[in-house]
């Protein structure tokens, strides 16, 4: 009776190809869905737990990542591949249209898995710390852009019913013209070897480029691009290749030191340079940094003196050249700036602002705010002693200079 009724109901249904084609297609699509919701609430949960089980680091990646997901999509494509064929009254177009359509797709969803493994290849190996210096970003994009390459070629000769090789062996003419879509990325790919080849750049690294008003943090490298954080919290983004054909400062020299040089002068007006007298000589001796500098000066012009009789050719003590002793002995005292390192204080060419007395030390510490206090205390010393060798710092007149000289002329 069974029998009869089934074959009954495919004589009435086989009156309509249309409705027989719609019910075919629509379990087609309805098992497709039952394969995807299964592949993804089994087998991906499944590979999942599998995966926690499993003794090894870095399992909090794969749980944030959907390179299992991705791969389950492919289920339901292969599915409609091989079950579209069997839908009765479909048009042979039809067919091959959306068999062509699933592949592409599996495709695709192959070139994003792969793209979300490299992903995930890149977190891990930033967890190292050798990746600070050897970042691997910028090759990564560089193959997942030769995966995306591949997948439309694939894509392409799918749709076209072409082999791949033959694509390639057609786009063989238009090698110049992909040569110039593709020479900035060409071009930064030369560039990230040669950056990485000669340790250029690092991430964490404090770079300086004014041409690109970059100036702070390294904080990204890719293939393309170098992201920098400045001081002021703005980002540049630096083309790769122009950190190779442009100029820039990289401050790593310094950070690996640990100290920074203090390179900063004070000008002397030239009209209180002299010759010290017997007083300020005396009242210098109170120093006691200075006292060991004075005898051991005053015995070596006394020998020279004493074999010259004209006394204009006698060498005496300057207050500038006491001041700058002075300033070596408390320099090499100072608890803040390295001894290890060049400690100088020059005289430098005259200006009409005066004499530049510069101070050339390394501080110990790279802290900017620290490197600013020790340099702003040293120069604080200096300009509240300057006076007791009877120099004075120059300083170009002001108003408030002119009306006092005004107001003193008016008097007299």
């Amino acid at each position: 009776m069974l029998k009869d009724l089934i074959q009954r109901f495919s004589d009435w249904i086989d009156q309509y190809p249309w409705l027989e084609m719609l019910t075919s297609l629509s379990i087609v699509i309805l098992l497709a869905f039952l394969l995807y919701v299964l592949t993804r609430k089994v087998v991906v949960v499944g590979l999942r737990r599998l995966i926690n089980k499993l003794p090894f680091a870095h399992k909090n990646i794969f749980e944030n990542h959907s390179v299992i997901r991705r791969i389950a999509n492919i289920v339901p494509a292969l599915f409609i591949i091989n079950a579209i064929a069997s839908v009765p009254h479909l048009s042979e177009k039809f067919v091959q249209m959306v068999q062509m359509l699933a592949q592409a797709w599996i495709f695709i969803t192959i070139a994003l898995s792969i793209s979300e493994f490299l992903n995930i290849f890149n977190l891990i190996y930033q967890r190292n710390p050798k990746s600070q210096n050897k970042p691997i970003k910028g090759y990564l994009q560089l193959v997942k852009l030769i995966v995306y390459i591949v997948c439309a070629l694939m894509i392409l000769g799918t749709f076209l019913k072409k082999d791949v090789f033959t694509l390639l062996a057609g786009f063989g003419a238009m090698a110049a013209v992909l040569m110039l879509v593709f020479q900035n990325t060409i071009l930064s790919l030369v560039a990230s070897v040669q950056i990485s080849s000669y340790d250029m750049i690092r991430i964490g690294d404090w770079i300086e480029m004014p041409s690109l008003g970059a100036d702070g943090t390294v904080i990204d490298m890719s293939l393309h691009t170098v992201k920098v954080q400045n001081f002021d919290k703005t980002y540049t983004t630096i083309p790769t290749n122009r950190l190779v054909t442009d100029t820039f400062k990289n401050w790593r020299g310094m950070a690996d030191a640990n100290c920074r040089r203090i390179k900063r002068s004070i000008y002397i007006d030239q009209s209180s340079i002299h010759f010290l007298n017997d007083s300020e000589f005396e009242k210098l001796q109170n120093f006691l940094i200075l006292q060991q500098y004075l005898k051991q000066k005053t015995e070596e012009l006394s020998k020279w003196n004493r074999t010259v009789t004209d006394l204009r050719n006698q060498r005496r003590l300057t207050n500038l050249g006491t001041f700058r002793a002075y300033l070596v002995h408390y320099l090499r005292q100072h608890p803040s700036i390295s001894q290890e390192e060049t400690l100088l204080v020059r005289q430098l060419q005259p200006t009409p602002q005066g004499v530049p007395l510069e101070i050339y030390v390394f501080s110990k510490t790279t802290v900017w705010a620290d490197y600013e206090d020790i340099q702003s205390d040293i120069f604080d010393h200096i300009l509240a002693i300057i006076g007791e060798f009877g120099l004075h710092a120059y300083q170009a007149p002001s108003g408030l200079d002119l009306n006092t000289w005004l107001d003193q002329k008016n008097e007299v």
